[in-house]
């Protein structure tokens, strides 16, 4: 039995389902009973139903995209901000398509404090100096030359995605590119940087309404908008 319906906003402690139910998030099991651990929203998915904590810090996982500003040179490698509790760190090997003589080649050649890089999560072991590595060696991804970058709570980016990717094609219709990381960071590259500061404000607004119902439906009101107001 649920106790609960869509897009419904819970708080610690409140009764989501009998144990018989599959739920999926941060619960516990009182007595019989799901009850949340956090203050979320409700989602029905297919077989069972999740809970989407509005707050928390980014967990890293194996093959996570991530947006990162480089906050060290070391000697083999970058210490990389990924908005983790771990530090990150981006190994030469990892980072370079060619052998490179560190003796007398400085790192700072390809990558310096403050740049940003579109990364992967290559690996996570919390035994390491340095829990997460990462990756350059994959498509897609590399140092950031230019746009924006937008950061907001990590446990909103499944709402800029959406159900299916639709939030997120419809960000793409103004043919920008964007890169959503899992870590809460958004990368967005346009043609016309008048269009990079709208996509910056509308994810905003969708990391701030994420819990209101209708947020797909204004969304894409706000781009006819837009995209009416340029041709004007």
């Amino acid at each position: 039995m649920y106790f609960v319906t869509p897009r419904q906003l819970i708080f610690p402690g409140d009764v989501i389902a009998t144990a018989d139910k599959k739920v999926e998030g941060p619960v516990y099991l009182d007595n019989g009973r799901y009850r949340s651990l956090v203050v979320g929203l409700v989602e029905f998915r297919e077989d069972s139903v999740v809970i989407v904590p509005l707050e928390g810090t980014y967990r890293p996982k194996k093959g996570d995209v991530v947006v990162g500003y480089v906050t060290d040179v070391l000697a083999t490698g970058w210490e990389v901000d990924v908005r983790s509790f771990m530090p990150a760190y981006l190994p030469v090997s990892e980072a370079l398509h060619k052998h490179v003589d560190l003796e007398t080649t400085p790192l700072t050649t390809f990558l310096n404090v403050g740049d940003v890089i579109v990364a992967k999560v290559k690996d996570v072991d919390l035994t390491d100096e340095y829990p997460i590595v990462l990756t350059l060696r994959e498509e897609k991804v590399g140092k950031v030359e230019s746009g924006t970058v937008v950061d907001i709570a990590p446990v909103k980016i499944p709402r800029v995605i959406g159900k299916k990717g639709t939030m997120l094609n419809m960000l793409l219709e103004l043919g920008c590119d964007i890169v959503v990381g899992q870590n809460g960071r958004i990368w967005i590259k346009c043609g016309d940087p008048r269009d990079e500061v709208f996509l910056a404000s509308l994810i905003r607004k969708i990391e701030l309404e994420s819990h209101v119902m209708g947020l797909t439906d204004r969304v894409k009101s706000e781009i006819e908008k837009y995209k009416e107001s340029k041709q004007k």
